[in-house]
C-alpha cells in the first residue's frame, strides 16, 4: 500500500462505499474482496471507490444508483453485481415503478435484450419482497 493510499483516506472512504453497497461489515471488506478478484486488484478497486465518484455532493445516492443500474444494463450484466445495485437503488429510493420505467426508457438505447434482462431481475426481486 502507497503512502498515498494511506493519507488521503481513498482506501477508508472505498471500504465504507463498498460495505454500504454490499451490506457488509466494514472490517469484512478487503478479505471478501481479496478472497473474490486478488489482493491487488480488490486495492485498485477500493481504492477508486474512495474517490470524488461514490463522495462528490453533486450526485445524490439515488443519481449514483441510476447511472450503475444503467451502465450494468447495458453492458448486461445480471446475477449478484445486478441484484447488488438494484438493492441498493432501492434503498435510495428506486421503487418498482421508477426502475420499471428505467428500463423502459432504456429498451430504446441500449436493446430490448438487454434491457428485458434487468427488467426480469427488477421483476424477481419484486416477487421475493413480496412473497
Amino acid at each position: 500500500m502507497t503512502d498515498r493510499m494511506e493519507a488521503d483516506g481513498w482506501r477508508e472512504r472505498g471500504i465504507a462505499a463498498y460495505a454500504r453497497i454490499f451490506g457488509m461489515p466494514e472490517g469484512e471488506v478487503s478479505a471478501a474482496f481479496t478472497a473474490r478478484v486478488g489482493a491487488a486488484f480488490a486495492e485498485e478497486a477500493l481504492h477508486a471507490a474512495g474517490g470524488a465518484a461514490w463522495s462528490h455532493p453533486a450526485l445524490t445516492g439515488r443519481d449514483r444508483s441510476v447511472a450503475i443500474i444503467t451502465a450494468l444494463a447495458a453492458q448486461g450484466v445480471s446475477g449478484d453485481r445486478l441484484r447488488t445495485h438494484l438493492r441498493l437503488g432501492r434503498e435510495h429510493g428506486l421503487d418498482d415503478d421508477a426502475l420499471t420505467a428505467l428500463m423502459t426508457l432504456l429498451a430504446g438505447y441500449i436493446g430490448y435484450p438487454r434491457a428485458s434482462l434487468a427488467m426480469e431481475t427488477v421483476h424477481t426481486i419484486a416477487e421475493e419482497e413480496n412473497s
